[in-house]
């Protein structure tokens, strides 16, 4: 099935892995990279023995489990790699999650995490557009408090210049973010690159 389009490959992975309920699948790369790391690219076990029954993946781990039908018995991939390396997207979408994922997940303001909101740094009323550049991830307090008014005149600074970030800046900003969940065969695929601590 080599004349698929890569573009088959381009799911949407869930960012919650309980929403996969059992046994899900880590999907890597041909460079043994996973696709995404934040959301996590996880298929359901049934993607995942389709893919590997049409030959489009290889096996790397498997649970316990198995599936049959009246012909085959299959354990359940826990790891994946695709047989065909899908090139990843450079283009940075300007999206509210990515937005966050640039910020850490933190007001740029005070720092604190939890619900947060978005803020213009100069602001829409006084000629501020809606880029990366000129918005931040903000808590809803700091965005009260600083309203319409400049930075200089608000009393308040930002943690970091607000910029637009490169597709493997992110990528790797979300490696910061593992989900609740993480398999044990999934670890040295997802870490493999990381710094060794001394």
């Amino acid at each position: 099935m080599k004349d698929q389009p890569n573009s088959d490959f381009r799911h949407d992975f869930v960012r919650e892995p309980g929403g996969l309920k059992h046994n899900p699948a880590l999907v890597l790369n041909a460079d043994y990279r996973p696709l995404s790391y934040y959301p996590l690219s996880l298929w359901t076990w049934q993607e995942a023995v389709k893919a590997a029954f049409l030959d489009r993946v290889t096996i790397l781990s498997e649970y316990e489990e198995v599936v049959r039908s009246p012909t085959t018995e299959i354990r359940i991939p826990s790891v994946v790699v695709l047989k065909d390396y899908v090139k990843p997207q450079r283009k940075v979408a300007f999206t509210r999650f990515n937005l966050f994922l640039r910020d850490e997940f933190c007001c740029q303001y005070c720092g604190s995490r939890g619900e947060l909101t978005f803020d213009h740094v100069l602001p829409r009323a006084r000629g501020g557009v809606t880029s990366w550049e000129n918005v931040v991830a903000a808590c809803s307090t700091c965005n009260l408090r600083k309203g319409s008014k400049l930075l200089k005149t608000s009393g308040m600074s930002l943690r970091k210049p607000p910029r637009k970030p490169g597709s493997e800046e992110l990528r790797n900003m979300g490696r910061k973010f593992p989900p609740n969940h993480l398999h044990e065969a999934w670890i040295d695929f997802l870490y493999w690159d990381a710094e060794l601590q001394e």
